[in-house]
């Protein structure tokens, strides 16, 4: 205990008390949203009909959206503020924006809070770090690395909107990828039944609407953009850019080959879901198999040593009882 106070500059008793505080807070944290009943299509039909409304009056072109929104009088005081320091410039905005439009964020509010917050993020996380290190004394024993620990809280701050939207864009493009093939197939039906593209893409958004969210609504920005977009094309190749997934991308080349030279549609979109549907079968199977040596590891570290002290524990108390002890 004494050697833990040493090493952090903190009492033990103060420790306790904020590592109980923060694991309360998650816990009320987790069972609040275990509690809460959500509505996965909350918010994005007022998205789409934002969308539409933009398309209705020319607000956006086939190369930009700009999709008008509502900004609160904090959202706007970050905008003066980021264009103050020029950090809405296109040439410095424009990766960023397809990151965020990829990973879900498609409006300019996201925009400016994810430049300010790569701006404002490691001046504050090196302020809070030179504030624990030289003003409240933390870990006192490892004086001489606290300027290597501030910069690396420095450098954190800096990696941290990245490594935010880097997860949600994974996550995201894991649930299309996962809900994909059933998508197709529901496509391939309504192909079948003699619906045009845009009224089947509709109604597939329609109906995954509920298990795949993210996925419903994209098809259903993309079916809007088909009604009111000059090209059609266009409409086609946005979809393939807000989303960064290749099977995606192949599901695009096809009807964008099936809208210029009126091939069937279904039968290339049955042959479509087939593959994506091995695709994942074969994913699975990867998994399963990489099962067993990734399980060594905990296998050798956690489990073998209490076997061991089960099947050999009572033999050595008996010879200790019987030979050492005499």
């Amino acid at each position: 205990m004494n050697a833990i106070e040493n090493a952090l500059g903190i009492s033990i008793i103060d420790l306790i008390s904020f590592v109980a505080s923060i694991v309360t807070i998650f816990v009320i944290y987790a069972i609040y949203q275990a509690a809460l009943v959500k509505d996965p299509m909350k918010g994005r039909v007022k998205a789409l009909q934002d969308r539409r409304e933009a398309l209705k009056a020319g607000l956006v072109t086939t190369k930009k959206r700009n999709t008008p929104i509502k900004k609160t009088d904090g959202v706007n005081t970050l905008r003066t503020f980021a264009d103050k320091l020029k950090l809405l410039q296109k040439e410095q905005t424009e990766k960023a924006s397809k990151i965020l439009v990829q990973a879900g964020f498609r409006s300019n509010d996201a925009l400016v809070i994810y430049q300010v917050a790569r701006l404002s993020l490691p001046l504050l996380m090196g302020i809070l770090g030179i504030i624990m290190f030289y003003g409240l004394g933390v870990m006192p024993g490892y004086a001489d690395f606290h300027g290597l620990m501030a910069g690396g809280m420095v450098l954190l701050g800096l990696k941290l909107p990245d490594i935010y939207v880097a997860n949600v864009k994974t996550k995201r493009v894991d649930a299309l990828r996962k809900s994909l093939p059933d998508a197709l197939d529901l496509l391939v039906v309504c192909a079948e039944a003699g619906l045009t593209l845009d009224s089947a893409l509709n109604r597939v958004a329609k109906e995954i609407g509920g298990a795949s969210p993210e996925l419903a609504d994209e098809l259903a920005l993309t079916a809007i953009e088909l009604g009111f977009l000059p090209e059609r094309r266009q409409a086609l190749i946005n979809l393939s850019e807000r989303v960064d997934l290749a099977s995606l991308r192949g599901v695009v080349t096809t009807l964008i080959q099936s809208e210029k030279y009126g091939t069937p549609l279904a039968t290339s979109l049955r042959v479509l879901s087939a593959e994506f549907r091995n695709e994942r079968l074969m994913r699975a199977e990867e998994k399963a198999a990489r099962l067993p040596a990734i399980l060594t590891v905990p296998l050798i570290v956690f489990i073998m040593p209490a076997l061991f002290v089960v099947l050999m524990g009572p033999a050595a108390c008996k010879v200790s009882q019987d030979f050492i002890n005499q």
